[in-house]
């Protein structure tokens, strides 16, 4: 642990400056998905569903692109934040953050599977956030990569895959400075507060997939960057170990 992440004061619910909110997976919430799992992140919840369908989108069948796909599709719920959230089928489009992170989820998921193994198939990743205190993004992606297994163990089961598809587990998680101090897993008073806001998507071998890194109308230096870096990488350690425990 960095100098700058450890000399810090304890934060308003208590937790150390490298410490996660609490995380929990309930299992097979939803029982018509293939796969599914309720995160509970904090106070940040979020219902996450996959399905299958024995087709590829049409944009692979014409340009002869072999294997499977993945997409997905984020959503908050009406009541998930303190004052009610229109649903985007109310407003004729989905809004743009909505957009930009059901993007996101796609890209973890595709880099966590092989393709061609999941042969000419479409895996639907459906992320529906039921209350929302920071973090919707990166529970989204810690939470679905379970889903997803768990729809892949029963396709294996069913015989429908021959061999399984997943490389290797994928876990996203939140950084901040608040007050100069470098924050893991930012709740949603201190998400608002942070000058710097860092959101990472990395596997198990410690690869980046994603870094979502923006200066809230102020700037940050390398030496606070790799604190952030630090911070998270050890935050991921924890919530992959988390997703094989409720795997187990």
């Amino acid at each position: 642990m960095t100098d700058l992440a450890a000399t810090a004061t304890t934060r308003a619910d208590g937790r150390q400056p490298n410490q996660l909110r609490p995380v929990r997976f309930q299992n097979h919430i939803a029982p018509y998905a293939t796969g599914s799992t309720l995160i509970e992140w904090g106070s940040t919840r979020v219902i996450c569903g996959v399905t299958v369908e024995e087709t590829v989108p049409r944009w692979m069948k014409e340009q002869n692109v072999s294997g499977g796909w993945i997409t997905a599709e984020y959503s908050m719920l009406p009541y998930s934040t303190l004052q009610r959230k229109q649903r985007d089928i109310t407003k004729g489009k989905i809004d743009g953050r909505s957009q930009e992170i059901q993007r996101l989820i796609g890209r973890a998921l595709r880099a966590a599977i092989n393709l061609e193994l999941l042969g000419p198939r479409t895996i639907w990743a459906d992320c529906d956030v039921l209350q929302a205190d920071g973090g919707t993004r990166t529970a989204a992606i810690t939470g679905v990569y379970v889903a997803l297994s768990l729809a892949i163990r029963k396709l294996l089961a069913e015989g429908k895959l021959a061999k399984d598809p997943l490389l290797h587990p994928v876990a996203a998680v939140s950084v901040g400075i608040v007050h100069q101090q470098p924050l893991l897993d930012l709740c949603y008073t201190e998400d608002v507060a942070a000058a710097v806001d860092l959101n990472l998507v990395v596997n198990a071998v410690g690869e980046f997939i994603e870094l979502q890194g923006t200066g809230e109308e102020s700037t940050f230096s390398e030496a606070q960057l790799t604190a952030m870096l630090a911070l998270g990488k050890a935050g991921i350690r924890e919530l992959l170990a988390a997703q094989q425990a409720a795997l187990a």
